[in-house]
């Protein structure tokens, strides 16, 4: 029987995880540092508001699409060769968009952006595969890995708030080119190169497929979140659905196929990727609402919103270190539903926000939540990649971001759907008389269109609305908190159904088994 190294990692290992981890944290800032710099862009540049929604969304829209076809890149021209070359262009794309004379050459510097960023993730998470054989040393390096795109995110509004008060807009992108320029100095040296030796050509109806088959879903999810459900959005995600048929089939005739199929035959890769998904999919759904809980219910800025969410990532940093050292002496089934539940528990604070104790329930709510998160996508990270043959790692992996992609644009779309609608239902139940026609439409649509609107009247009429508008905002706020904690609970169900009696569940601390059940 074929069984993995175990050998230790060695010094050079360790720093190359760092030097790694940087890119990493780079990338998730650029996913939220613009939303800041918004009012100095629009004015320098004038975009319309359709260029303006591009140049916020098309980022995050080709990383999700170009994830899986760059993660076989890599594992066909070297992970190593394919992060450095990524790096190389997204410092200069960078320097670009900072210097952009215009919307349109902002929306395409931007656009090169996601495609090098798309790199990134898959590259770095296939090395982090090969380079740290040791199951638990694996496993820690991963939750390394992932706090890096964690506090990325968390603290992408705060360094873009500070540049913004001494800088121009273009500075946000700026930050990233040190790190860039040092990846590409010591990466050669302290980064190994891997490669599948027995790779044949990537098939480029594959690639095509695959492209357009994501790229149509998630546009037509973020339509759905930014304008409601309507019959173009729908025959958008089903002509995704339909191409992502179309690209499935075409991987079981192939001898060297993009996706291994095989792998979802494994219930502890499957529960790993759903997991994962659905995992996200509540996480980012829950903070659109509590993101505008903080600035449209409590008055918050933009900057004071993103400190009072740095307990969730302090939760992350937390559950990243600590997670790795649980699942040495507990089985990573049962660390992966007690993820679960705190997950759900933390939800469930979110159902108890009221106007005088909205901080806390998000501080105590945020922070139990992201231990969870890091339980459940930590482990979940480490069985999908684990389970990949190590040539194949780089596919494994965009598997894994691809997945997580998914769930944070449906998690969006479907539960803010949910909450707009619950909001609607609530405010049409009341009556609020002084409104014009117009006003009365706009109030009635979305909770931040109600505050534009009750800044227009009079003192009387303007608390009248404001207090029932924010009142309506907090019930959706509560349902979808209920219901993210039924989704919790039921993930944990099938989890535990799916991975109670199979031993390649124990991949990440009994890799051999895995082998075993794989061939």
């Amino acid at each position: 029987m074929k069984t993995e190294n175990t050998s230790k990692a060695t010094k050079k290992e360790w720093i190359g995880l760092a030097v790694i981890a940087l890119p990493c944290l780079l990338y998730a800032m650029d996913l939220t540092v613009l939303y800041l710099a918004a009012p100095q862009l629009s004015a320098d540049l004038n975009p319309t508001p359709s260029q303006q929604l591009w140049i916020m969304d098309i980022y995050g829209f080709l990383v999700a699409g170009f994830l899986v076809i760059m993660g076989n890149l890599g594992d066909r021209i070297g992970r190593r060769k394919l992060l450095l070359y990524g790096a190389a262009a997204f410092g200069v794309a960078s320097v670009l968009a900072a210097f952009s004379p215009s919307s349109e050459i902002l929306i395409l510097t931007r656009a090169i952006l996601g495609i090098t960023a798309a790199t990134l993730a898959p590259s770095t998470l296939s090395l982090i595969r090969n380079m740290f054989l040791d199951p638990e040393e694996r496993t820690f390096a991963i939750g390394i890995w992932g706090m890096s795109f964690s506090l990325g995110g968390a603290i992408g509004p705060l360094v873009g708030g500070v540049l913004l008060e001494y800088f121009w807009w273009g500075s946000v992108f700026l930050m990233s080119v040190p790190v860039m320029v040092l990846l590409l100095i010591v990466g050669p040296k302290l980064l190994p190169e891997f490669k599948d030796p027995n790779a044949g050509k990537m098939d480029l109806p594959s690639a095509v497929l695959s492209l357009i088959s994501v790229l149509s879903i998630i546009y037509g999810l973020k339509q759905i979140a930014e304008n409601g459900w309507g019959m173009i959005q729908i025959l958008t995600i089903l002509a995704g659905l339909l191409v992502g048929a179309i690209f499935i089939k075409r991987q079981t005739t192939l001898a060297d196929p993009m996706i291994d199929l095989e792998l979802f035959k494994l219930p502890a890769f499957s529960a790993a990727v759903a997991g994962n998904t659905m995992t996200i999919f509540v996480a980012l759904g829950t903070f659109l609402f509590i993101s505008q809980y903080l600035q449209l219910v409590l008055g918050l800025s933009p900057l004071e919103a993103g400190l009072w969410t740095l307990p969730g990532a302090v939760g992350n940093v937390i559950g990243s270190l600590t997670i790795p050292i649980v699942v040495r002496y507990m089985r990573p089934l049962y660390v992966m539903l007690s993820g679960l539940l705190l997950l759900a528990i933390g939800m469930f604070l979110y159902t108890q926000i009221h106007s005088e104790n909205g901080i806390w329930m998000i501080i105590f709510g945020s922070l139990i939540m992201s231990l969870g998160i890091c339980a459940v996508v930590i482990l979940g990270t480490d069985i999908i990649v684990s389970s990949a043959p190590p040539e194949r790692a780089g596919a494994a992996a965009s598997i894994s971001e691809t997945a997580a992609e998914f769930g944070g644009v449906l998690g969006i779309a479907v539960l803010g759907s949910i909450g707009v609608a619950i909001f609607k239902s609530r405010i049409n139940s009341i009556d609020l008389p002084g409104l014009t026609p117009q006003q009365f439409e706009s109030s009635h649509n979305t909770l931040a269109s109600a505050v534009a609107v009750a800044k227009e009247l009079p003192e009387p009429s303007k608390q009248i609305l404001l207090s029932t508008a924010r009142g309506a905002f907090t019930d959706s706020l509560h349902f979808v908190s209920l219901l993210s904690v039924g989704i919790s609970i039921v993930l944990a169900f099938t989890i535990f159904y799916l991975l109670k009696d199979k031993k390649e569940a124990k991949a990440v601390i009994e890799p051999a088994e895995l082998e075993k059940s794989t061939g």
